[in-house]
């Protein structure tokens, strides 16, 4: 069984909005290489072999896709709906490319569910991206099959999930909505904002090094930015749906969280050491792909995302685009690893660049 896992699209209502305007919120601009991808792994040698994609979280950006131009955290399933309509009318050929690859024999599509695109935990949601694909997909939190952990990795930040028995809460007229922890509400209310002022405020690596830079470069944008940040959390604190999420002890966990995408080889470590069935941990949400070899032959990957990164590293000054996934291949029968790889999409010519593999 041949696993490709890859995380963190961030698949928005596409490069220009009705008007005409370029969307400064979309971060997926690679339709046509992930078109590519799943054309290659369903035909030719592949065509009758059995492959799983994993969709490893925050695929679909719908924290940050407008209603009717309102950026809203009152989001039910029919909202959640139509943002996936949105985003299939912006991104046609993302959609046609799960599509071909279901048609092929053996072929499954798994829907890891991440902080970014919290609304397909709705069944409705869940419903309408199957029927857009035209084919049965599994949708969960947590991926266990053959020794392989898959999750997105979000929940271990207090900053970016609540509880799993508080992940719907009661919205106006008794209508369930979502939970959104106080990650998710900057992203809804306030990143909008500061992305016309400076589209790239999201993606820039390491943020802190962006922050300080600011503090000395972009001195009044850095005191807007501290504004709006405190002015938020006095308001999510006075929010009657916020509210429930920011008391001391998740305050006190957010502020010894300080870096926004922490490593998570540790984690990853306590996902073997609690279950010795398990051979192989991939997770995203960090943005940096990564990888480490434990002791008894077991891995933990990071897929990185398919977004461009821009990079204030001395070293560095320019952005970085690396359409990296995760390929395992695992004994059916036995469930034990055979081989895993990190590897770079290239497209339909050189396909893919393997740049490490476990022997």
């Amino acid at each position: 069984m041949k696993y490709l896992i890859l995380s963190d699209l961030h698949i928005g209502k596409g490069s220009y909005l009705q008007n005409g305007e370029f969307n400064i919120l979309e971060d997926f601009f690679e339709d046509d290489r992930f078109y590519e991808f799943c054309d290659y792994f369903s035909t030719n040698e592949y065509y009758s072999k059995p492959v799983t994609i994993v969709l490893n979280g925050d695929i679909l950006n719908l924290i940050q896709i407008d209603t009717d131009g309102v950026f809203t955290h009152v989001v039910d399933e029919h909202m959640t709906v139509r943002q996936i309509d949105d985003i299939a009318k912006g991104h046609p050929r993302f959609f046609a490319g799960l599509k071909k690859f279901l048609r092929a024999p053996h072929k499954r599509v798994v829907y890891v569910v991440g902080n970014h695109d919290a609304g397909m935990l709705f069944e409705g949601a869940q419903q309408r991206f199957k029927e857009i694909c035209g084919n049965e997909i599994i949708f969960t939190e947590t991926f266990i099959e053959n020794g392989l952990h898959v999750e997105h990795g979000h929940r271990f930040e207090a900053i970016n999930t609540v509880p799993k028995t508080k992940q719907f809460i009661k919205g106006p007229a008794g209508k369930e909505i979502l939970n959104f922890p106080w990650g998710s509400l900057f992203c809804i209310n306030v990143l909008p904002r500061l992305k016309k002022e400076r589209p790239y405020i999201d993606k820039v690596r390491p943020m802190s090094s962006y922050v300080k830079w600011c503090l000395f470069n972009d001195t009044r944008f850095f005191w807007r930015l501290m504004f709006t940040c405190v002015n938020y959390v006095i308001k999510t604190y006075s929010n009657y749906y916020t509210r429930q999420n920011t008391n001391f002890k998740t305050t006190i966990k957010i502020l010894q969280q300080i870096t926004i995408y922490p490593k998570y080889e540790r984690m990853a470590r306590r996902i073997l050491d609690r279950n010795s069935s398990i051979h192989t941990v991939v997770m995203g949400h960090t943005h940096l792909q990564e990888w480490r070899r434990f002791p008894e032959g077991r891995y933990y990957f990071n897929t990185g995302t398919w977004n461009n990164i821009p990079s204030i590293d001395a070293g560095k000054h320019q952005d970085t685009l690396s359409l990296t996934y995760c390929t395992v291949n695992v004994h059916q029968e036995s469930s034990s690893l055979i081989n895993a790889s990190m590897n770079q999409w290239m497209g339909q010519w050189k396909p893919y660049i393997e740049e490490l593999r476990t022997s």
